[in-house]
């Protein structure tokens, strides 16, 4: 089989004019057919997509016969956009025309039930094959970096191609314009550290070093967030997944009347919930009409989105959604006291109370940048429960007054963890703040295995180094939402494998308030403690290592074990073991033997902690 001819260059994709995009909203709207979309595409574009949903659909399958369906496709399209536009096979929806193509291969693992069916259950049948992957592993030749440029040289296409493939199939709910633009990211690796005259393996070693993170780490946070946004959607359902995407959007554009806001949030709402069922097709369609619509209304949206709008398509989405917020109006209030003030609050409330609740979040988000959204979430359910109270029958006059009151309260309470945690960070730097993150998730969640605690608490840390040297009005969205990643990261664990019943009602009762109530658990009182075994503490030559971050994971791996062994212990009690295991370390590490050493130190330093800690 002509590899080149299959591929041909799938990944030297330009899109460099919005041709991509369809033009009115009719195109948008409507269903496309393949010769449309054909041309709207281009033939590379086109067949790069099709590789993409062939490796999403068929997981299991091979990058030939994955290539092999996309090239079929693509000739059908190609004849269906140069003049058999009106044969039958044409004007078959794409999703059939791309189901029939996989259920005339033969042998393909896990689809000869779905091919059983008939449409629309086909497609429902075939997107519940799809699965989250557990990670990502870049398809990348490592560490042997000169085999892998000499396979670049002589098999370009192909390389890049079946780098397509292997992230589609290990990502098959990620967006087929994310996992295009991170080939390019691969394409352009691959050229600078293989595009020079032969460098020696060094060299070749360290550029994959260096840029190999550029390419991996976005597909990890795309992952990363999509898997977030459709754990909001299947967990606490529709409703927060608008409220949310209300605030997110009402921030964005302040300027936007609250009608074109509605708008944005339904069509955005509807994009992820095809998106999270895994309908590829339905997916880059509702995101193609978003941007359509966004870029066609600038004017009464943002005066910041027009560099993104005139980028290529691949750029446009990820434009958007990290360009900063518009400037709020001029004549824009501070205050929405109307809210709590005016007379007709509690009639509207009975009568449209989501409509109400909508506008009164929309008003407060455009008001406050310097607010994340799950904050202004929390704003939004604490007025719902203002007004449920006080607009009964029966309740004092003045009611409603104190909502500002406790309004204030709450961003304070908010604005203060946010300000100790970074006042921490700053104090003790990435990794003593780790371990006090350790100490207290450890006692939190003593279920999870040390791997799991030290690479959450990481990723916590991360969060730290990213936010705290930002001023204040910045500070919260950005710790805030990165930290609430994290935590949906738990909570898809926790789903996955139970943790604890603290962790389970955290998870479980309110998206909103997940950081505050995971931030207020204590040690879990339901943990059986670890027994004293000996070889729960073992102390080895391996702790006398130059390699500061290969000591440092050693140390905080014992640590987790001794919280789990003592949750209860005291922060003066940690204090004196650990200066007495730096004494230990210091002493044998000096000596000719660690090994023996630490033989006979080890039990010493285990007998003396036990009975420190019986006292």
């Amino acid at each position: 089989m002509n590899w080149r001819t299959i591929i041909s260059v799938v990944l030297l994709v330009s899109l460099t004019v919005a041709k991509a995009l369809p033009r009115t909203s009719q195109d948008v709207e409507g269903k496309t057919s393949i010769g449309q979309r054909f041309s709207q595409l281009h033939e590379n574009n086109f067949k790069a997509i099709a590789l993409i949903m062939f490796a999403q659909y068929v997981p299991g399958g091979t990058f030939g016969r994955a290539a092999g369906m996309a090239e079929q496709v693509t000739a059908l399209a190609r004849s269906c956009a140069a003049a058999a536009r009106d044969s039958p096979d044409c004007l078959k929806p794409l999703n059939r025309i791309f189901f029939d193509t996989i259920c005339q291969e033969k042998n393909l693992p896990r689809i000869a039930d779905c091919c059983a069916k008939e449409d629309p259950e086909r497609n429902d049948c075939f997107i519940s094959l799809k699965n989250f992957s557990q990670g990502f592993i870049p398809p990348l030749e490592r560490p042997d970096a000169k085999a892998a440029c000499r396979n670049y040289s002589q098999h370009q296409q192909l390389l890049t191609g079946y780098f397509t493939y292997e992230v589609s199939r290990k990502h098959p709910f990620l967006p087929a314009p994310t996992i295009l633009s991170v080939a390019l990211r691969y394409e352009e690796m691959m050229k600078r550290c293989c595009g020079g005259s032969e460098g020696s393996s060094q060299h070749l070693e360290e550029c994959f070093r260096t840029q190999a993170p550029k390419v991996v780490k976005p597909v990890r946070e795309d992952a990363m967030r999509q898997e977030h946004t459709c754990g909001i959607l299947k967990k606490f359902g529709e409703r927060t997944l608008k409220a949310l995407k209300l605030t997110q959007i009402s921030q964005k554009f302040p300027k936007a009347d609250f009608v074109t806001v509605h708008k944005l949030v339904m069509d955005v709402a509807d994009m992820h919930k095809d998106c999270c069922r895994g309908d590829t097709l339905d997916c880059m369609r509702d995101r193609e009409g978003i941007l359509h619509y966004i870029c066609s209304n600038q004017h009464i949206l943002s005066s910041k989105i027009q560099q993104c709008c005139e980028q290529p398509l691949l750029q446009r989405s990820e434009c958007i959604i990290h360009v900063e917020n518009d400037d709020k109006p001029a004549d824009l209030s501070p205050h929405v006291r109307e809210f709590i003030e005016d007379k007709g609050v509690c009639e509207r409330f009975a009568q449209e109370k989501d409509t109400h609740l909508a506008r009164f979040l929309y008003e407060y988000s455009r008001r406050h940048p310097e607010f994340s959204a799950q904050m202004l979430l929390r704003i939004g359910k604490g007025y719902e429960d203002l007004l449920q109270e006080c607009c009964r029958p029966g309740a004092p006059s003045g009611c409603r007054s104190r909502g500002e009151e406790e309004l204030r309260k709450h961003i304070y309470e908010t604005e203060s963890v946010m300000r100790t945690s970074c006042d921490i960070y700053n104090e003790k730097g990435d990794y003593y703040f780790q371990n006090e993150l350790l100490m207290s998730f450890t006692k939190k969640m003593p279920q999870l295995t040390s791997a799991e605690l030290i690479g959450f608490t990481k990723e916590m840390t991360t969060v730290g180094s990213k936010c705290c040297q930002l001023g204040q009005d910045k500070l919260l969205p950005c710790a805030e939402e990165n930290l609430d990643l994290v935590l949906g990261e738990i909570c898809r664990r926790h789903l996955a494998d139970p943790i604890n019943p603290g962790v389970c009602r955290c998870c479980s009762s309110s998206y909103a308030f997940r950081r505050p109530c995971i931030g207020k658990l204590e040690v879990d009182e339901s943990y059986v403690p670890l027994a004293l075994t000996p070889g729960l503490f073992a102390f080895h030559e391996d702790l006398c290592t130059t390699e500061e971050e290969k000591l440092q994971h050693r140390k905080q791996e014992m640590l987790i074990t001794l919280l789990k062994y003592k949750p209860q212990i005291s922060p003066e009690q940690l204090g004196s073991i650990t200066a007495a295991f730096s004494a230990m370390r210091e002493q044998c590490c000096g000596e000719a033997n660690p090994e023996a050493c630490f033989l006979k130190e080890g039990p010493e330093l285990i007998k003396r902690s036990e009975k420190m800690l019986s006292a």
